[in-house]
């Protein structure tokens, strides 16, 4: 299997507002910058998209290293809870409603297609692709809010 590194980054004006995503897809020294929003989205929406959007955009099964300045999105995923979320109905293990089931069952989905390898890292500090993965994500709410 190829090994890509894939970058991720969500942005919102306001929580909700218009939101944007950003991805970096890189593979053998090639990059591949994807961005999207959406009017009125969430910053945790936003973060799942830019996984999910990058993910498909794959056209085989990879080895993915996922970098993502998200705990939501890699803590879900590492530590399994967004597994444990599916099987009990998207019920949290507090009784709580698991949000944004839609979008995990997308990506969960696509984490059985491809064997993702996690990492977090810190917003806004020392990873350039984090970094432009956040240009990209808030030129995108920037359209959006006019």
């Amino acid at each position: 299997m190829k090994t890509v590194t894939l970058y991720t980054d969500g942005a919102c004006s306001g929580n909700p507002g218009p939101g944007g995503w950003g991805a970096i897809l890189e593979y053998q020294g090639k990059e591949r910058e994807l961005s999207g929003g959406e009017a009125n989205t969430t910053n945790n929406r936003m973060e799942l998209t830019a996984v999910i959007k990058g993910l498909q955009a794959l056209k085989e099964p990879c080895i993915v290293e996922l970098y993502s300045d998200s705990k939501y999105v890699i803590d879900a995923l590492e530590k399994g809870w967004a597994w444990g979320w599916k099987k009990r109905g998207w019920v949290k293990s507090d009784k709580k409603p698991a949000l944004n089931p839609d979008l995990w069952e997308v990506l969960l989905a696509l984490t059985q297609k491809h064997e993702l390898h996690y990492h977090w890292v810190r917003g806004h500090a020392d990873n350039p692709r984090n970094n432009r993965c956040d240009e990209l994500a808030v030129s995108q709410w920037k359209k959006l809010k006019g």
